[in-house]
């Protein structure tokens, strides 16, 4: 269970290293529009334990709630092709009282060439029944602790695409 601790840094981004799979790509060996989703999800989800102690399904467990999706909005950059390394960052964008916005985005393995980025907006529910609750708890612990909070009222994903790219092309 995730405990905050005001003297810890709490790393704002994941990253994972990951080659794309045969199995994943279509006749033009481009990762398939489909398995982006699995490369992300599958980061976020081996990232989280290891950087912040946090096992999803306790939180689940205890305050008897979770987010499900209700919004994906993703922008094919560059193909991920069979065989390459990619890196996958991702990052807690955006939360309010019951909703948060993910930002996943894949570059090349030397992190200069942007591939893909994804925002997918979740709301917090209660799980028997499903309605819509307040984070609270080590839940808005987490949430406070590593979210980057970004305002993203204004902020389209074409914004956002052109944002990586420029920190790309600097960094």
């Amino acid at each position: 269970m995730f405990e905050y601790n005001p003297e810890k840094h709490y790393p704002k981004e994941t990253e994972s290293r990951v080659v794309i799979r045969f199995q994943d790509c279509d006749p033009l060996q481009h990762l398939n529009n489909a398995k982006y989703f699995d490369y992300f999800f599958n980061a976020r989800e081996d990232q989280v334990p290891k950087l912040y102690g946090l096992e999803m399904i306790d939180m689940i467990k205890k305050y008897k709630a979770a987010w499900v999706v209700y919004n994906h909005n993703i922008s094919y950059v560059r193909p991920a092709r069979v065989g390459e390394w990619v890196r996958i960052m991702s990052r807690l964008l955006w939360y309010n009282h019951n909703t948060v916005v993910l930002e996943y985005y894949m570059t090349d393995d030397s992190k200069s060439e942007l591939k893909t980025v994804l925002w997918t907006t979740m709301r917090y529910v209660t799980v028997k029944e499903g309605i819509s609750t307040d984070h609270e708890g080590a839940v808005l612990d987490f949430l406070k602790a590593t979210s980057e909070n970004l305002d993203i009222t204004n902020m389209s994903i074409g914004d956002r695409v052109r944002s990586l790219k420029n920190r790309l092309i600097e960094g």
